[in-house]
Parts: structure tokens; C-alpha cells; sequence
């Protein structure tokens, strides 16, 4: 797996063909902005979405969805919502037998599929992986030490992917979890808005402390009702990227959750940002999921309530604090 196709050069998009480029690979970048293109060929510099970390020159960009996909392996890294879109453009472009590897994390608003479900339903014949874990964009493209999980049913698969990306600073650890690994990544983002807006209204360490823990157990949960390992949720997919996620500003939920939490109406916050915050999206997928599986989320449920029903924050926050008290574990 010499050449690696990239597909999306969003700031995620970007590190991950840092992280194939610092592995020795040959990486083409694809952009759906011809000025993203101008600015990682002319500059070797994402400006756009990830200014200030200088791009490998032999990194190249190209509008041209057929010429990033003619690759050993491809990345597909466009949002979540945009997979299938996505994915539909390069069934009639992708060579039989090349894996794509998932990195979105997300849930599908309109279906409540996972990635691999919308991606095996667009390309049937191909085969897929899950590369997901606590990961920060511009950590990954300096080449700070990260570690993520590399999903995938194909152990021979699995082992050539990892060493195709990995490196002394980035290092895949194998699993055959595909929906456990989607399941935490895609709901964690969900949980760091509620951290975000615990932050925010300056509810303390303590609150974030059970917030994130009462949240793995509704990660865990969901997970294993989709058929997920529970173990899996105490790996990077999980545990991991969600302390990452729901413990620092830098993660564009979290941070838009503290904005919410300060006041903020959400319409406003999403205006001046030019990234994605997943768990936007998947919020509203979660709670429908959840319910068609007969799975209790209440913080999952609360974010949903607040981003897209009009729910208060205070009376949100005040309703979770009034239910009736639990066993742990359950």
C-alpha cells in the first residue's frame, strides 16, 4: 500500500495525509475547495482549515475525485451526513478491491445507519475499515505521539493498513469492533457538548467527571444492543476518545457546547465556524436510534432537547438532576 488517497481535506483530512506522508506513503489530498487545492500545492499549507502547520510538500492536492481515488487505499474523511453523497461519486471510480478506510464519526440523520452500513450499501464489494480514537487534527498533522484503533474484519487487511499508516508517532492498535469503534466515536461528540455546556455555566469538575462516566455507560449501551463488545469501550475508540473530546477546548464540540453553555445561541456559533462539529448532527440520530433499540440515553436525549427542540439549558440541566437515583451499571 504504497499510494494513499485521501478524500476530504478538512483539517482531519489534512493529519491523516500528514500521518500516511511521515509513514512513507505517496498521498493525494482531495479537496472539494479549489482554493484549499491553490493554498496545500502552492503554499504547503491547509489555511483554510488547518493554518499554521506546515504541510510535507510531496503532499498533493487535486480537485479531481478520480485521481485521488487510483490508490491502494482510501480515506474517506468528508462529514458524516456527506458519506453517502461521497461515497455514491466514487462507486463508479473506485477499482474493485481497493478498502476504504471510514474516519467520520458520526451517525446518518435521515437512516440512523452507521459509515460502514451507508458505505457497504453505495460499494457493495468493498472492503471496509474503521480508523477511529482520540485524535486533535493539528496534534496528529505536527506529528505529536497519538495512537487510534484500526477497525477491520480482515486481519491481513488490518495489518497492511496499519502499516501503511502508522508511524513512530502514530500508531494504529488492530480490533474487528467496527461498531464498537463507530459507536464511541460517533457519540462521544455528543457527550462533549454536554461537557462543553457544563463548562460553560461553570458547574464544576465534578459535574464533567459524571457527565463523562454516565456517558460511557449510554455509549457502552447503545453499543451492545447494535452487538458491539463491551471491552471495546474501554479502548481508544471509546474510553479514550471520549476523555480527549469532553476534557479540552480544542475539541470544536466541547467548545461549542461551552458556548452554549455561556449564552450563545446556537444559529450564532455555527455561523462563524467554517469546521464541522459532528455532534450537531448526530445527536438528533442518536436519540432515534436509541429509541428504536429501546436504549435509556438521557444525557444523549438532553443535548438533543437543547440543539434542536428549544430546550433551556437551565431546566435541561435541572431534569437530569432530578431523576430518580440508579444503581450503577445500569
Amino acid at each position: 500500500m504504497q499510494r494513499i488517497g485521501v478524500i476530504g481535506a478538512g483539517a482531519w483530512g489534512t493529519a491523516l495525509a500528514m500521518a500516511a506522508r511521515r509513514a512513507g506513503r505517496d498521498v493525494v489530498l482531495w479537496a472539494r475547495e479549489p482554493e484549499v487545492v491553490a493554498a496545500v500545492n502552492g503554499g504547503h499549507e491547509n489555511t483554510p482549515f488547518l493554518a499554521g502547520v506546515a504541510l510535507d510538500p510531496a503532499i498533493r492536492a487535486t480537485g479531481d475525485l478520480a485521481e485521488a481515488v487510483r490508490a491502494d487505499a482510501v480515506l474517506l474523511v468528508t462529514p458524516a451526513q456527506h458519506i453517502r453523497t461521497t461515497t455514491a461519486k466514487l462507486k463508479p471510480l473506485l477499482a474493485t478491491g481497493t478498502p476504504v478506510v471510514l474516519c467520520a464519526k458520526g451517525i446518518e440523520i435521515a437512516t440512523g445507519s452507521l459509515m460502514t452500513e451507508v458505505t457497504a450499501g453505495e460499494l457493495p464489494d468493498t472492503p471496509l475499515a474503521v480508523l477511529s480514537g482520540p485524535t486533535f487534527a493539528a496534534e496528529v498533522a505536527r506529528g505529536l505521539p497519538t495512537a487510534v484503533t484500526l477497525a477491520c474484519r480482515d486481519a491481513t487487511l488490518s495489518q497492511g493498513l496499519a502499516q501503511a499508516l502508522g508511524s513512530l508517532t502514530f500508531r494504529p492498535y488492530a480490533s474487528d469492533d467496527l461498531v464498537g469503534a463507530e459507536i464511541g466515536g460517533a457519540v462521544k461528540n455528543v457527550l462533549a457538548i454536554a461537557c462543553g455546556i457544563v463548562a460553560g455555566r461553570a458547574l464544576g469538575d465534578n459535574a464533567r467527571a459524571a457527565l463523562i462516566t454516565r456517558g460511557l455507560a449510554e455509549i457502552a449501551r447503545l453499543g451492545q444492543s447494535l452487538g458491539a463488545r463491551p471491552e471495546t469501550f474501554m479502548g481508544l475508540s471509546g474510553l479514550g476518545d471520549l476523555t480527549l473530546t469532553c476534557g479540552s477546548l480544542q475539541s470544536r464540540n466541547m467548545s461549542l457546547g461551552h458556548a452554549l453553555g455561556q449564552g450563545q445561541p446556537l444559529a450564532t456559533i455555527l455561523a462563524g465556524r467554517n469546521s464541522v462539529a459532528e455532534g450537531v448532527y448526530t445527536a438528533e440520530a442518536v436519540v432515534r436510534l436509541a429509541a428504536l433499540r429501546s436504549v435509556d440515553m438521557p444525557i444523549c436525549q438532553a443535548v438533543d432537547a437543547i440543539l434542536n427542540h428549544g430546550a433551556d439549558v437551565n431546566a435541561t440541566i435541572q431534569s437530569l438532576l432530578s431523576r430518580p437515583l440508579k444503581t450503577e451499571g445500569a
